[in-house]
This record gives C-alpha cells, sequence and structure tokens, in this order.
C-alpha cells in the first residue's frame, strides 16, 4: 500500500473526504442489507476507479492478491478432504468419543469445531460438524439446542489459532503489500490456543447453563432419525389430505404442473394412489386421471375444490401414507453464501430439478406448511424433503444446501482418502516451515488435489464462494484508497490529538474494541479488516509500534463475533436447527466475548509486546 502521491497536496483533504463518504455509504449498504454485500463491494471498486482515487490497476488488485489466492485454494484443499471422506471420519470420530454425558458432548463439539476450523475456512468446518453433531443430539436425546451454539462458538474460536481465517489471511496480506513480514501459519497459536482452552472452559462452567433447553420442534422425546418421527417434529399431520378426482374434473387429464395445484387449490401434491397402487412424490409431469386419490398438503380452498370437481375425503390421512413407499425423508438447511438465498422454490424450479418433495419449510422455531414455495429462502432455514434415495444423493452435492444427517455413502471417492490426507499434511508442513509464501504453498496443495483426483476440476470450481472472493476483491481498493488518500493519517492525527498520552495497550485495546464492533455489525469478517488494517498501520507508524502487531488486534478482533447471529456465517447457520434467537445469542456469547477480549489482550501483551 505505498503512496500515489508524496509531499504538499492541496486536494488531499478532498480526497480523504471522497473516501470517508464512501466508507459510510458503504457500511450504511452493508448494515441495513438492501443490497446484495459482494455487490455493494463492487460498487465500492467502481466509485473509486471514477473517481481516480486509485489507479486502475489498484482497483483491480484484489482479484490477484494473496489473500484471495489463498482462501481459493483453501477451500479446494478443503473440498478434497470432504470428497475423499476425511471430515466425516472427523466427524465418526467425534461421535466415538463423545459418550452420552451433556457436558462431556459439549467439550467435543467445541474441540472438534476448534481443531477443524484451525485447518480450514470456519464455513467449511461447520458443513462438515453440523450434520455429525445433529447426529449427536438424536442418538442421546441431548437437544440440538444444547450442541449447536457451542459447534458455532468452537469454530470461530478455533479460526483464532491459525492463518486459514479470513479475517488473518486479509490482515497478512495487507502486511504484506505495506511492505512487512506477512503472519506465518502459526503466529496466531500463542493466543489462539488460549482462546480455545477459554471457550471450552466457559460452555462448560457458565454458559451451558445460559443455553436455552428447546428442541426447534418442541418434541425432545421424539428427536430421533427415524422418518415417522421426523414428520412428528414437523408436525406434517396438520397440514395432511386426501383428495379425490371426481368424474369430469376439470384437473383430471392434465399434469400436475399444468394443474397448478398450488395456486388453484391451495395444496402441494406429494403422493398419489392410482387402481390401488401409490406413487410417492409424482413428478410434476405425471398425469392426473378420473379416480385418482391425491395425497396433498396445505390448506385447500373449498369453493375451488367444488369449481373443479375435487372431493375432499373426510377421514384425515396419516402419517402411514407418506411413508407407505420406498421414499426417502431428509432435512437439509440453507447453507451460508448459498445462491439461492432470497430466491423461492418456485423460482429455482426445486421440485423439477430435483425430482423431490418440499414437505415443510422450518424458520424461527415454528414448522410452514403452508404458501412455503413462494417464500424467499434465508439462510439458517431448514427443510423436510421426499424423494428417492438417488435424487436425494444428487441433491448432496449441491453447495446451496447442508444435510443434517450424514451419509457415509455419499462419499464420492473414497478411494482417495490417503492421498488427500498426505497432501493436507504435507502442504500443512511447508506452510508452517515458511518456505515459500503461504498463498504459493496453498494454491500447490490445491493443485495436488485435483492432478491426484482427489476432486474434478468443476468440483472445485462449484466448491468456491464467489461472493466472498468478490467481496474481498471489490472492497479490497478501499483499504488503498484509505491509505493513499490521507485518511488514515487524519483518523490517526485526531486520536492522537485526543489521547496523545495514551499507552500503546489503551491504543490496542481500543482498536481491537472498533474491530468488533465493526464486524458485528456488519456481518463479515472481510470488511471490517480490510477497511480498519490501513488506519492500523497508520497508527503503528505515528506511536512506533511493531505494524504486525497491530493488525494481529485487527485479525482477531474480526473473529469476536460470538453475541449476534449475523456476527458470523457459522452462527446464521445454526440458529434455524438450533431454535435460537437473538437474545439466546447474546445470553451466550456476550460473556464470552468479553473473556476472551480479555484473553486477547493478555496475549498480546505477552507474546507481542505491546
Amino acid at each position: 500500500m505505498k503512496r500515489m502521491w508524496s509531499g504538499y497536496n492541496p486536494l488531499m483533504g478532498i480526497q480523504a473526504l471522497v473516501v470517508l463518504g464512501i466508507t459510510i455509504i458503504a457500511t450504511i449498504l452493508f448494515i441495513g442489507g438492501w443490497l446484495r454485500p459482494d455487490l455493494v463491494a463492487l460498487l465500492v471498486l467502481v466509485s473509486l476507479g471514477i473517481t481516480q482515487l486509485v489507479t486502475p490497476e489498484q482497483a483491480l488488485a484484489g482479484f490477484s492478491g494473496s489473500a484471495v489466492i489463498t482462501i481459493l485454494a483453501i477451500t479446494i484443499i478443503a473440498e478434497g478432504l470432504n470428497q475423499t471422506g476425511i471430515s466425516h471420519r472427523i466427524g465418526q470420530f467425534m461421535k466415538k468419543i463423545a459418550g452420552t454425558s451433556e457436558n462431556r458432548l459439549i467439550a467435543v463439539v467445541i474441540l472438534s469445531g476448534a481443531f477443524l476450523s484451525m485447518f480450514m475456512n470456519n464455513i467449511a468446518a461447520m458443513s462438515v460438524l453440523l450434520p455429525a453433531t445433529m447426529s449427536l443430539s438424536r442418538q442421546t436425546r441431548v437437544p440440538p439446542s444444547r450442541l449447536l451454539m457451542p459447534l458455532a462458538f468452537g469454530v470461530i474460536s478455533g479460526g483464532m489459532a491459525t492463518l486459514f481465517t479470513t479475517s488473518n489471511i486479509i490482515a497478512s496480506s495487507a502486511l504484506k503489500e505495506a511492505g512487512f513480514s506477512p503472519f506465518g501459519l502459526l503466529d496466531f497459536l500463542p493466543v489462539g490456543v488460549p482462546v480455545i482452552v477459554v471457550t471450552i472452559l466457559y460452555m462448560r462452567f457458565v454458559g451451558k447453563k445460559l443455553l436455552p433447553i428447546k428442541d426447534p420442534a418442541g418434541q425432545m422425546e421424539q428427536f430421533h432419525l427415524q422418518r415417522e418421527e421426523l414428520l412428528n417434529i414437523y408436525d406434517l399431520t396438520s397440514s395432511l389430505w386426501e383428495i379425490e378426482i371426481k368424474r369430469g374434473s376439470g384437473l383430471a387429464g392434465m399434469t400436475i404442473r399444468q394443474g397448478d395445484w398450488r395456486k388453484k387449490i391451495r395444496v402441494n401434491v406429494i403422493g398419489l394412489t392410482r387402481q390401488g397402487t401409490f406413487y410417492s412424490s409424482p413428478g410434476s409431469d405425471m398425469l392426473i386421471r378420473e379416480g385418482d386419490l391425491v395425497l396433498a398438503q396445505g390448506d385447500p380452498d373449498n369453493k375451488a375444490m367444488r369449481y373443479y370437481g375435487l372431493k375432499l375425503i373426510e377421514e384425515r390421512p396419516g402419517l402411514k401414507n407418506v411413508l407407505r413407499s420406498d421414499a426417502s425423508i431428509a432435512e437439509i438447511a440453507l447453507a451460508p453464501h448459498s445462491n439461492i438465498e432470497g430466491k423461492t422454490l418456485r423460482e429455482i424450479h426445486f421440485r423439477e430439478k430435483y425430482n423431490l418433495t418440499v414437505l415443510a419449510l422450518w424458520r424461527a422455531g415454528k414448522a410452514i406448511h403452508i404458501d412455503f414455495a413462494a417464500t424467499p429462502l434465508k439462510i439458517g432455514d431448514s427443510l423436510l424433503v421426499k424423494g428417492e434415495y438417488a435424487n436425494l444423493r444428487i441433491l448432496s452435492r449441491e453447495h446451496d444446501f447442508i444435510f443434517l444427517e450424514e451419509d457415509s455413502d455419499a462419499i464420492p471417492r473414497p478411494g482417495k482418502s490417503r492421498m488427500a490426507t498426505a497432501i493436507g499434511l504435507i502442504t500443512l508442513a511447508i506452510g508452517i516451515a515458511g518456505w515459500y509464501p503461504i498463498s504459493l504453498v496453498a494454491l500447490g496443495g490445491a493443485v495436488a488435489m485435483l492432478i491426484t483426483g482427489c476432486l474434478s476440476m468443476d468440483r472445485a470450481y462449484s466448491s468456491i464462494d464467489w461472493k466472498v472472493v468478490f467481496l474481498i476483491a471489490g472492497i479490497w481498493p478501499l483499504s488503498t484508497a484509505i491509505n493513499t488518500s490521507g485518511l488514515s493519517d487524519h483518523f490517526v492525527q485526531s486520536l492522537m490529538n485526543f489521547s496523545s498520552q495514551a499507552s500503546h495497550f489503551l491504543i490496542i485495546s481500543l482498536i481491537l474494541l472498533v474491530t468488533m464492533l465493526l464486524t458485528n455489525l456488519m456481518s463479515g469478517q472481510a470488511i471490517a479488516t480490510i477497511i480498519l488494517a490501513p488506519i492500523g498501520l497508520s497508527i503503528a507508524k505515528s506511536t512506533g509500534m511493531d505494524p504486525r502487531t497491530m493488525l494481529m488486534a485487527v485479525a482477531l478482533g474480526c473473529s469476536l463475533a460470538y453475541p449476534t447471529p449475523i456476527g458470523h456465517p457459522v452462527n446464521t447457520i445454526v440458529m434455524g436447527s438450533g431454535g435460537y434467537t437473538y437474545k439466546d445469542f447474546l445470553k451466550a456469547g456476550f460473556p464470552l466475548m468479553v473473556l476472551i477480549f480479555g484473553v486477547i489482550m493478555v496475549g498480546l501483551k505477552l507474546f507481542w509486546a505491546v
């Protein structure tokens, strides 16, 4: 981040004000959520380029920056471990050692989350461990609300211990661009390990008392992975109906799609009986005939029923009508950064694409049976789906969803597990040795995964969260502009005038506090790190502090996202499955945030000479 201009520049104040205005507007848009974060980032990039606050090369530098390359490479390596079954084995090992004691379960899920997030990005770690944790919950009858928040907190804490967390990678890249030595793979370990230990102790002795005791479905005694019981959890019987197609019916002779049952009758067709044969999850192209008995779900419109020549069977169908087939039932959750967030099931043609029937939507602690196909999906939503096992396997390969139960048969390349393990360990060893830049080492590991067939190129491309890539690359020039426009110097000068006698310890505390607040407000680690990195470097220069210490505080502060479900994507994803509210996160997460804040400050004092 070298200066574009030197000496006296009469426009410096105007440039700083323009950058400040762009920063404030972007912050408001990030917090308000009116536009997608990656789109806001691209708007920032274009604005800085058009106003010539950065050169064209600087505007586009984020796309080729070491931070983006490192994140891409780590994602591919993590997917290789997942495709070859290594991640599944970790989940199985977690279940093996967990036992049935709630205290032990909490400790195991935290430690597992922390361990895995030390070697892959946090979202990948959560995607691996969420199904295993849900399985533990069902097997031990411990409500998921007692395990999922500890898992999320463990993943966040573990991410502070190595370089592989997004904020840590960005801070390291900022150091490198400023001409300083970037962080090594294990530079975060002295502070990160105590953070993990404190997280475990807090959740074991204090936090567990603050966790809600609830099953999202309100039926703890039935929380087992059995199809009938899973349907009971979603209270499916309250919305099931059997409808007879009378002679002369206006819907006879039409396919399910042509009949548009959801719009005309306000029901969703989930089964059909014809001449004694039951068809589970009939496709949208299946023809409806006179005399058929349609198994439907929803809130039938009686007036429409009479108009179209349909007869509602008085005796309500039981769950046996849904289960009298070989169709599988599965529970899936919308993944963080999913491409279908904000879209409806109807818009993405879910039924036509996967040949699966969605039975219910779970949101905010309750099941939705009516009109959910037209409801825009949110991160943390869960869906109860029904269909052939082969179609569920196809769905499991999509990155937009996470299955809330493990499927050992869904591992595509089990024969490559040893190769993937070797590649992962060798990449880690070379990264620790520090012989080459971590971006190059990680990219080498990703290429090795591809060459050896641990995953395909197509799978590698699909595993990458391109929203995060464009978010980081788009917002990256703002960091350059904050520095080159003099805005960071103006901010630091104001800080020094306000508190010229402040100790280094107090200044670090302040920057850590600001980073923590910005992270929880802007719902992301990348944005706060990119904005505050140049300011931190300017503060370090003005006060004589070690710039690596300052950016260590910035990076770690961006992980202090415990008290809100929007502070970190892993919190968002467990919110629905755990049945949590904002209050639940604040109640259990705020004390932990205060504790970890203190641990970080002590660690910086002991190991980074604050």
